[in-house]
């Protein structure tokens, strides 16, 4: 069975929104060592798209030099993706079809090493559904003033515990943690 992680930026007061974490070198290499551990990525239609727009080639080709390795590693990354809107997709990637959580407990109980789920909406769906098994917050040291914000809309508490944590120059941290049984 491959377990299902899940990784996410946020800011001390709980904002996901991507342009609020810190891009910097180590940060990106971190985050590809996330993809390259993963046999395949789980995206719903709004990641997929924001992730396809700045990192598939040439996009990405633009970038610098140092988010190279982030950008190669996503762009050969085989990818899921749920949505109710898109006909079709391509980037490596397939549309995930049926009811969510069959349709990813199936993915689980195939071999591997896991599968990587990143964005807001989907993975909310996927906890909500106890289907995470790992739970990354790369929690960075600024305070946004704005959402989205992580997790939102839960119907009840996470109990997690920390299983690892690795402390990056920029002050950033990241915590990872498992679903108390």
């Amino acid at each position: 069975m491959r377990p299902l992680k899940y990784s996410i930026n946020v800011t001390l007061d709980g904002c996901v929104d991507h342009r609020e974490g810190i891009a910097d070198e180590e940060g990106h290499r971190h985050a590809a060592g996330n993809l390259a551990r993963a046999d395949a990525l789980l995206f719903g239609r709004v990641t997929y798209e924001m992730m396809e727009e700045a990192w598939r080639p040439p996009a990405s080709e633009a970038m610098p030099d140092w988010t190279q390795p982030f950008a190669r590693t996503i762009d050969r990354a085989r990818k899921y993706v749920v949505s109710s809107t898109l006909a079709r997709v391509d980037w490596n990637a397939e549309l995930l079809l049926g009811d969510l959580g069959p349709a990813v407990q199936q993915l689980k109980d195939q071999p591997g090493d896991g599968l990587l789920v990143g964005g807001v909406t989907l993975p909310t769906a996927l906890a909500e559904l106890g289907l995470i098994d790992e739970y990354e917050f790369v929690v960075q040291p600024r305070v946004a003033g704005h959402g989205p914000t992580l997790l939102a809309g839960l119907s009840k508490p996470l109990s997690l515990t920390l299983v690892g944590r690795e402390e990056f120059s920029s002050g950033a941290v990241a915590m990872r943690y498992r679903p108390r049984s």
